[in-house]
């Protein structure tokens, strides 16, 4: 399912993808070919253009040498196999003669650029900070285009969600659409970097704690929230909104099932630090009927077959392939 994931969020958004054409001057990255697919190859300096914004945003999370390390081995494998998985369908467009008019590559470029609220300068713009050219972009566009129309034919159009999936489906989770107990809550936390020692650990406890005082001397805890919702001297609040129990963590949970509406928790250790939760108010909501979730299911379960095929049309494309991944 990763696959199919992957591949349709891709050709169902604009990403400024990065051209198969031989590397800049710009790039230090040594070619060489990493793999072959049929008659093509792919190279180290596709796999890095691809690569490299990515660990660009890994290295802003704070991982240990030993953990990025290993995150960016499996980022490399997967860029490596959604590149092959590219090159397949790139190449099944070919073989079905799948065609894109230079009007219709236009027009997907002219609702992109609205929908970002893109002039044609700050277009150009973005595409040169990404190092790719105006032609660069529009055949990758109809290339994505071209893609698009080869899953609708091959995977979307034999997809069929029948009545009987709908119910079945429904009655399958009851939980989700039969009537539920709805929590609204609010929350004070203070976030912690991985690693964090004792020393950071006790200063975010004792920030708390000087909140946990401020709501027992009186003040309002949707007040308290605000104030600091900006984050401001370490500490942060947020509305969080409507939660059944059972879409909260484990912690959460414990602590929000024992509060009455009005009351707030101890401190709660999360996986990002620590924090305080308000339960504001508690409401009971009816059942859905299935004609109300019916257009809502079909959708869920349209978009998991689409996802459940594409992966085994891809995997049965790889069978009848020839790929050899070149080890380095």
């Amino acid at each position: 399912m990763r696959l199919g994931t992957c591949f349709l969020l891709a050709i169902l958004t604009v990403a400024l993808l990065t051209p198969s054409s031989a590397p800049t001057a710009q790039t230090e990255t040594v070619d060489r070919i990493v793999a072959v697919v049929n008659e093509d190859i792919i190279t180290q300096y596709d796999v890095e253009q691809v690569l490299r914004p990515m660990i660009q945003n890994l290295r802003g999370q704070g991982l240990s040498a030993e953990r990025e390390r290993q995150a960016i081995a499996r980022m490399r494998g997967d860029v490596l196999n959604n590149l092959i998985d590219g090159k397949i369908t790139e190449q099944e467009v070919k073989r079905y003669k799948i065609a894109v008019t230079d009007e219709e590559v236009e027009a997907y470029i002219r609702q992109f650029k609205e929908r970002r609220s893109l002039t044609d300068e700050s277009l150009k713009a973005m595409l040169a900070q990404e190092g790719v050219t105006p032609e660069e972009y529009r055949k990758e566009i109809r290339l994505q285009l071209q893609r698009t129309r080869l899953v609708n034919r091959e995977v979307r159009s034999k997809v069929v969600i029948t009545q009987e999936d709908i119910k079945k489906y429904y009655e399958k989770n009851k939980q989700k659409y039969g009537g539920s107990t709805q929590y609204y809550l609010w929350n004070l936390f203070v976030k912690l970097p991985p690693g964090s020692g004792p020393s950071e650990r006790t200063a975010a406890r004792e920030l708390l704690a000087r909140a946990s005082a401020e709501l027992a001397s009186g003040r309002a805890f949707e007040e308290l929230a605000r104030a600091h919702s900006r984050g401001e001297q370490g500490i942060e609040g947020a509305d969080l909104g409507w939660f059944r129990i059972d879409e909260l963590n484990p912690q959460l949970r414990q602590a929000v099932q024992n509060l009455k509406a009005g009351q707030s928790s101890a401190t709660v250790e999360s996986d990002f630090g620590y924090q305080i939760v308000y339960l504001q108010r508690i409401e009971q909501t009816a059942a859905k009927p299935l004609p109300q979730v019916e257009a809502e299911i079909q959708d869920i379960l349209y978009r998991e077959t689409v996802d459940n095929r594409f992966a085994s049309w891809i995997a049965e494309l790889r069978k009848r392939s020839h790929i050899k991944v070149v080890e380095p």
